[in-house]
């Protein structure tokens, strides 16, 4: 039997548990980010690419993820330009040429984005180029934040590997017997809606063999 404690003193018991607290975007940190979040500041490309077309934007993050956002965004809006806080870009090699091929594309590497600015919606970014020190501005309409996503298991006692992700098995089981993970929460790949639709019907199937087997 697995009990599970609520913030509120209760406490349920279940044969099993399937575990689908998700994950959230990793932050920046920076000013301005949270002040215009939706109000120009986004993190998802697919979802808000659209209301950008014929716009100026930026995507910060160089890796697979911050890459492949800005190649959808090309096709949509009318410049991006990509912000990398290393030297380099950390993304494939396949993807970062297919990027740096297209015509209404700039990469900023070494870049540390000091500032959102805006007044009642985003209007650009301040950057500071890490090697000389200058500090810059670009007017821009909306920026894409591609850093990262942060799982919600820090509560969770079960195997995560070093990205803090639960790791499930082929049947979505936990190294706890009778608990089961599913979605974004998991070191499973790619993190989509409908990934983790299917993810959340394979949990409970897994859930559902381990009662008939127990």
């Amino acid at each position: 039997m697995i009990e599970v404690a609520l913030e509120s003193g209760a406490r349920l018991k279940s044969k099993t548990v399937i575990i689908a607290t998700g994950a959230r975007w990793r932050n920046l940190g920076v000013p301005g980010e949270a002040e215009f979040k939706n109000r120009g500041v986004a993190y998802c490309p697919h979802c808000d690419g659209p209301l950008f077309k014929g716009k100026h934007v930026a995507v910060i993050g160089g890796g697979n993820s911050g890459v492949e956002a800005a190649i959808d965004l090309a096709g949509i809006v009318e410049h991006v330009t990509l912000f990398e806080f290393a030297p380099t870009l950390k993304a494939d090699q396949v993807l970062q040429d297919r990027l740096r091929s297209l015509p209404n594309a700039t990469v900023i590497t070494n870049a540390q984005t000091k500032e959102i600015t805006g007044t009642d919606k985003v209007n650009g970014i301040t950057y500071i180029e890490r090697g000389t020190g200058a500090e810059n501005h670009i007017e821009l309409a909306g920026v894409f934040i591609q850093i990262g996503l942060v799982p919600n298991t820090e509560f969770l006692d079960v195997e995560k590997d070093r990205f803090g992700q639960v790791i499930i098995d082929s049947h979505h089981a936990t190294n706890i017997p009778g608990v089961f993970a599913a979605g974004d929460c998991t070191n499973a790949a790619y993190k989509q809606i409908i990934i983790s639709m299917g993810s959340g019907a394979a949990a409970a199937l897994g859930a559902f063999d381990f009662l008939i087997r127990n």
